[in-house]
């Protein structure tokens, strides 16, 4: 089998739309012969059309210069049959998301091209063994999966099925870094690794939004100024459009035998039953025009109250000292009570301290508080009264997000959530702890990756939170897994292997 760091490699792509174009403009890039296939007329051309576009956009920037541009585009040779393939040494097919048609075109390619050339699928939902199963040498089949827009997106999931030869998985690799982008190698399973690990994120959002603790765009300012992701759940849900993420949502549970863990909600449905499917339809949980955000809701908590001369604090608690000397909250022995609990929603903490509830109002210190602090009440709270803190707060320069009583409030629940479902896909061997990390970084833009995230509210918190959850809300959504528990309750590093 030949190796792609071989001068003479060619590289061919099959289906010329969004993700061919790109994948083709990476392969030409990182210096290798790219063919170009699509089964519509003029397809080939086309795309090759559209890549020479790109690339003339980037030298107008000054990324690149002319001559190279010429270099690139002089690598790209659309062909009008697959036959023209026939000199290809890996085939990259780019087509769209059907079993038949995909298991059709692989088999139709066994009779082109030689019989060690390699044969990569893009798809992003389909087992590789099921689009290999017909075939006859499906040992140097595999998925190459990258992500849209290809050439921005540094990241690629090497898919190996059972099937797979470790040779063939050492040259997709290769053939990746070659592209300049990020290998990763993932285990053949619903959704891979980005679209399993990205459920998380949203489903958790989703329930928040389900339950009446927040409103979207409360989540989204929480998760953003809070725990320093790129963008909120919602927004997130808006430009990938509902019409993706809410049948991929489906794949995926059903795919990991209903897993609650991975479960959508029913807003989640009514979104799509609706049509709004977001940015693409105008309205999704927020409304655009012309695909820009039209004006939202704000998250930010306004009163007319005055500041509050004193409050008291429930139990010792250091951080909360500090946060409320930092804020201007002068701590004594009368005024509303503040609490800071982890896990725990604000009716527990009334009720295990002894509170009166309409006294208490929670604080979340589990992130960044330096923009936005999340305070949460208990049913039956007098929120008036207690909005005399928010505004003691407010005049420190902070915004402030007041949300219904939630245990781990949201960003608790959020971050564990995610950090919980990177620790089971390490834990089934889906990828290492370590190209987890990587994957959703790189393929999410998450601030950390999702099993280093347990490390930003720390191992033992992230496991209270998810008992503390799984026990207020009797669901095994939250049930903690072995690879987290484990780590927490022997005080070793998340990512140590088993």
């Amino acid at each position: 089998m030949k190796t792609p760091d071989q001068p003479d490699y060619v590289v061919a792509v099959v289906g010329c739309g969004a993700m061919g174009q790109g994948i083709a403009q990476v392969s030409a890039q990182g210096g290798m012969r790219t063919l170009l296939f699509d089964a519509r007329e003029g397809g080939a051309a086309h795309g090759r059309d559209q890549i020479s576009k790109r690339l003339d956009r980037l030298v107008e920037k000054g990324r690149m210069g002319e001559a190279e541009v010429a270099e690139v585009l002089a690598r790209l040779e659309p062909v009008e049959s697959l036959a023209g393939l026939a000199s290809a040494d890996a085939v990259a097919e780019a087509i769209f998301e059907d079993l038949d048609v995909k298991e059709s075109l692989l088999r139709e390619l066994e009779g082109v091209v030689s019989s060690d050339c390699l044969l990569a699928s893009n798809t992003s939902s389909i087992p590789l063994a099921s689009i290999a199963r017909a075939c006859e040498h499906r040992h140097r089949i595999a998925g190459l999966h990258f992500f849209n827009p290809v050439p921005l997106m540094k990241l690629v999931e090497v898919i190996r099925p059972a099937e797979a030869s470790d040779e063939a998985i050492a040259n997709l690799m290769a053939l990746g870094r070659r592209m300049t982008r990020t290998p990763v190698e993932v285990k053949d399973s619903p959704g891979f690794l980005v679209n399993m690990g990205g459920r998380a994120y949203t489903t958790e959002g989703l329930r928040l939004e389900h339950e009446g603790v927040a409103r979207p765009e409360q989540v989204d300012a929480i998760m953003r100024d809070c725990w320093g992701f790129r963008m909120g759940p919602f927004e997130l849900m808006d430009l990938t459009g509902i019409d993706v993420n809410f049948p991929v949502s489906n794949i995926v549970y059903n795919g990991y035998m209903q897993d609650p863990r991975i479960r959508t909600a029913p807003n989640h449905a009514a979104k799509f039953d609706a049509g709004q499917f977001g940015r693409k339809s105008g309205q999704g949980w927020f409304a655009y025009d012309g695909g820009k955000p039209s004006e939202r809701p704000s998250p930010d908590f306004t009163t007319d109250a005055l500041p509050v001369a004193e409050v008291r604090m429930a139990g010792q608690n250091p951080a909360l000292k500090a946060f409320c000397d930092e804020v201007g909250l002068k701590v004594g022995e009368s005024g509303p009570v503040l609490a800071a609990p982890v896990g725990l929603d604000a009716t527990s903490v009334a009720v295990s301290a002894k509170i009166d509830p309409k006294d208490l109002l929670c604080v979340d210190l589990s992130g960044d508080t330096s923009k936005r602090v999340t305070v949460m009440t208990a049913p039956g709270a007098d929120t008036a009264a207690l909005a005399s803190v928010a505004a003691t707060i407010i005049t420190s320069g902070r915004a402030v997000t007041w949300i219904n009583d939630s245990p781990g409030f949201v960003g608790q629940r959020m971050v564990a959530m995610v950090g919980n479902l990177g620790c089971y896909m390490a834990e089934i061997g889906l990828a290492s702890p370590e190209d987890i990390d990587t994957a959703m970084q790189l393929g999410l833009n998450y601030p950390h990756g999702s099993v280093a995230i347990v490390d930003q509210l720390g191992l033992a918190a992230t496991l209270r939170v998810l008992e503390t959850a799984q026990q207020i809300t009797g669901e095994d959504r939250y049930r903690p897994t072995t690879w987290l528990r484990r780590r927490a309750l022997l005080g070793l590093p998340i990512h140590t292997p088993n």
